[in-house]
């Protein structure tokens, strides 16, 4: 039995992390290991990427799956704490989820855009629009958990 209000689109945009351009990938085709149609490297690494400023804004608007991002800063222990959990819990939402890492320290525009009070904190995108938040270190079952309930 098929729900039609639950079905993928035949096409999804997504944005390389590595030289971000946008490809549109058929949803068939997303846990098949895509590359890039401009630079010819693999669309999921597995691995959070690390993104600035316009960088995360293409990442954000122009990506047809949701965008985790984790907040973060070198000098924050629960953040350094946190960061295997985060890089684990990518191999695992990938090609589902892009997820991303933002150095709050270094993109401060981004965190007071965003109004992050704390580090770490993750947030969900989807459409170019934040749809939940979460401050606090988590390990990778709980950050898997969270952004999959958070993503329906």
């Amino acid at each position: 039995m098929s729900n039609s209000t639950n079905t993928q689109p035949e096409s999804l945009h997504i944005v390389c992390p590595h030289c971000d351009a946008v490809n549109r990938v058929p949803s068939a085709k997303l846990s098949a290991q895509p590359v890039c149609g401009k630079c010819q490297k693999a669309l999921f690494t597995g691995a959070p990427v690390d993104l600035a400023s316009a960088r995360f804004q293409k990442h954000i608007e122009r990506s047809d799956i949701p965008v985790l991002v984790d907040f973060w800063a070198p000098w924050c222990g629960p953040c350094r704490t946190m960061a295997p959990f985060y890089a684990q819990a990518a191999q695992r939402l990938e090609p589902q989820f892009r997820v991303v890492k933002v150095d709050a320290e270094q993109a401060q525009d981004l965190a007071a855009r965003y109004a992050i009070r704390s580090i770490p904190t993750l947030a969900l995108f989807k459409g170019g629009r934040e749809v939940a938040r979460q401050p606090g270190a988590m390990d990778a079952q709980n950050i898997i958990a969270w952004a999959t309930q958070n993503n329906r």
